[in-house]
């Protein structure tokens, strides 16, 4: 069994989509539909930049998008790929998860496009900037991870926000408690906590104002079935369900991303094949939860011939 993944926010840079643009019709096709969706310019901004437009929350989560679903569009348009076919689950990291459920046809692109813009405004106006923070934990396991949150919170919010693999949990809130929270890494067993160079507090639940924005959006979205049950984040399981993707897209703003538990349990459901399309991120990670796991990463020409010759 195969399963797709679709990366998120921090694999963006400047520069991407251009190869693939360059080298074909259907990939220049697909950042045309996202800019027309969205009146803006965002592939010139994902070519030549400046870095910090890119990163900008609102340009980064709908580009990592449009770059993931290039390379789908390559392959299904120059390489007869079909995902129905070749597939048996998707599954994204945070704002991968509405790429993985346009790759399966439960949003058009236009749609997945607005929706990341709105998404990416509204998580970043909900705290004023400076107030929230996020840190990466380098060698914790989520129960180190929560006992540390819990020991540096002191009254304010201080959650796991990305249990991203045995060894890389994410947390997330006030400022204050996530510097407690580094400061005090080494009393809990941790190797090393990084304040991450984010613009707000994600996946936690002082991104409430940002769960409200989407839930209104949501409620005015055509959903379709997918054509592939989706691994939501916030429950680690799949689901096919437009009204449950919709609640489910809702709560993952404020709610953890449980990658590690997505991947095991995709592991446990039979998946032995895991394809990373648009990014090279989720891969390393998917190893370090299922070491017996094949593992595929494909960004460039090269790498979608090579899919094409083995899916």
């Amino acid at each position: 069994m195969r399963a797709f993944l679709f990366p998120g926010q921090g694999s963006q840079s400047v520069g991407m989509g251009k190869a693939l643009a360059d080298a074909s019709p259907a990939a220049r096709e697909l950042f045309q539909e996202v800019d027309d969706a969205l009146s803006q310019h965002l592939f010139r901004i994902m070519v030549e930049g400046p870095e910090s437009d890119l990163t900008l929350t609102e340009n980064a989560q709908p580009a990592i998008m449009a770059n993931a679903l290039a390379t789908l569009r390559v392959m299904q348009k120059e390489g007869g790929f079909s995902l129905a076919e070749k597939g048996d689950y998707v599954a994204g990291h945070s704002l991968g998860e509405y790429s993985a459920l346009c790759a399966a046809e439960a949003f058009d692109i236009g749609t997945t496009a607005k929706l990341l813009k709105l998404r990416g405004r509204a998580m970043q106006a909900a705290v004023p900037v400076g107030e929230g923070a996020m840190a990466a934990l380098l060698g914790a396991d989520i129960e180190k991870a929560q006992a540390l949150a819990e020991a540096a919170a002191e009254g304010e919010i201080c959650t796991v926000a990305n249990d991203n693999d045995p060894t890389q949990v994410v947390i997330s809130g006030h400022r204050g408690a996530i510097e407690r929270a580094v400061a005090l890494v080494k009393d809990h067993g941790i190797k090393r906590g990084v304040l991450l160079p984010v613009s707000a507090p994600f996946h936690c639940p002082l991104m409430q104002p940002a769960a409200e924005a989407m839930e209104d959006a949501l409620g005015k979205a055509a959903i379709n079935t997918p054509l592939l049950p989706v691994y939501a984040n916030v429950l680690a399981s799949a689901i096919a369900d437009p009204d449950e993707i919709r609640l489910r897209l809702v709560e993952q703003v404020t709610g953890r991303v449980r990658w590690r538990e997505s991947v095991a349990a995709m592991w446990d459901a039979g998946v032995t094949e895991f394809v990373e399309l648009g990014g090279k991120v989720l891969g390393p990670m998917v190893k370090r939860i299922a070491p017996d796991a094949t593992v595929r990463s494909v960004v460039t020409m090269d790498d979608i011939e090579a899919a094409l010759g083995a899916l």
